[in-house]
């Protein structure tokens, strides 16, 4: 990514919420796709793109950090995109739970239940809009639990809901944290941009040049004018 795209992407996205974010970051990372019809894509295909769009941006590794819930230790640990990756195809638009039809949840989904605090019901309502209705509860003899349907929605979309075992190396904790791609990637624009703009101030002070031609500069020249210009 060049960086007068990287600093586009910055401003269209930095006052929006985290969902907006994440589907704008997906519609980099696809280009050749239509950016309205992301938003009703599986959660799972988005997190993938969006680990191909890391692995562009920054290499392979994902270098992240989380508190320890028990004693509050922070734990650096780095991962692999790739890795992540590995394995998981494209998820199916739906799965089948006893006689119930269920729909992968997607990033509108997801927006539909934004405005829940708690979230047990935001769950609730989240599997209510994702069951088909092919069938009702009444006329159902069995249906299933609400258990039995998220771990079939886990199992189809794997990449939806990133988690990393995690163990406490000070009080031996050990629980699952979760990897918000979206979050992780919009950081890594985010501190690129801010970057930019630093080295746009300071040439622009220096020489007088407009942005538009400090950002075409190699990365190579822009790192020796700014040497001389700080020097």
């Amino acid at each position: 990514m060049d960086p007068q795209t990287v600093l586009a992407c910055w401003e269209r996205g930095r006052l929006r919420h985290p969902l907006d974010r994440a589907l704008l970051l997906h519609a980099l990372a696809a280009p050749t796709e239509d950016a309205n019809a992301l938003a009703d894509r599986p959660l799972g295909e988005r997190n993938a793109a969006l680990l191909r769009l890391h692995e562009a941006l920054s290499g392979d590794k994902l270098q992240s950090s989380v508190d320890c819930p028990e004693c509050d230790e922070r734990l650096e640990f780095s991962l692999s995109a790739t890795a992540l990756r590995a394995g998981v195809g494209a998820p199916p638009s739906h799965v089948t739970v006893g006689h119930v039809l269920v729909r992968v949840p997607t990033s509108r989904d997801l927006a539909s239940i934004t405005g829940e605090p708690d979230q047990e019901r935001a769950a609730h309502a989240l599997l209510e809009r994702l069951v088909v209705p092919t069938v009702s509860r009444e006329s159902c003899p069995e249906w299933p639990p609400t258990d039995e349907m998220m771990r079939a929605l886990e199992e189809a979309d794997p990449c939806a809901d990133l988690t990393v075992a995690v163990t406490c190396p000070t009080c031996a904790h050990t629980w699952d944290a979760s990897l918000d791609v979206a979050a992780f990637v919009w950081e890594e624009i985010e501190v690129r941009a801010r970057r930019f703009l630093d080295e746009v101030h300071v040439l622009a002070r220096a020489y007088g040049w407009a942005e538009v031609e400090i950002l075409r500069l190699s990365e190579a020249r822009r790192s020796a004018y700014l040497q001389r210009a700080l020097a």
